[in-house]
């Protein structure tokens, strides 16, 4: 006899609901977002890329800091040069600020590293970026607001701008 014949309707009721489940837990486990791969293999135009250890996150908090930081030139609170920030893994990918000092004023703030493996990432950080970078000038700290669909980013871009600002002694 065969098992989907209607003298037993709760078979069929179990094998229909044991399908649909099936589905739903395939649907949910698709993952759309390729995964970061590391700063060094990147070759997006729009930033350049730096070397990163540390690996991809695993906590709740979305990001750790991790890898390397640089500095060049003098940059005590009142010197000038340029410093670049630690390199912090977010979900999406690395990101690394480096900021230049003149006078003990930042006079310029770069993103080094940033997402940029698909369209999406290219689309928020087009927007983030800029927006972090003149919030940044504005403030003259890491005190500065996160750019709303860009959380990661945000955290990311504010943790390495940190380590900069702690390299260059502000």
């Amino acid at each position: 006899m065969h098992a989907l014949k209607k003298n037993r309707p709760l078979r069929r009721v179990t094998l229909a609901a044991a399908t649909t489940v099936t589905g739903v837990v395939l649907l949910l486990s698709l993952k759309p977002h390729t995964p970061p791969a590391p700063a060094e293999a990147s070759s997006s135009v729009g930033h350049s890329s730096s070397s990163s250890s540390g690996g991809s996150s695993g906590g709740s908090s979305g990001s750790s800091s991790g890898g390397s930081s640089g500095s060049s030139g003098s940059t005590k609170s009142t010197g000038t040069g340029t410093v670049t920030g630690d390199t912090v893994q977010t979900r999406w990918g690395p990101v690394q600020v480096r900021i230049t000092l003149k006078n003990g004023r930042i006079t310029e703030v770069t993103a080094v590293a940033y997402p940029s493996e698909n369209p999406r990432d290219q689309e928020i950080n087009s927007y983030a970026i800029p927006q972090l970078r003149r919030e940044a000038l504005a403030a003259q700290s890491a005190e500065i607001d996160s750019v709303s669909g860009a959380t990661y980013t945000s955290d990311g871009y504010k943790q390495s701008l940190q380590s900069a600002l702690d390299s260059a002694g502000l």
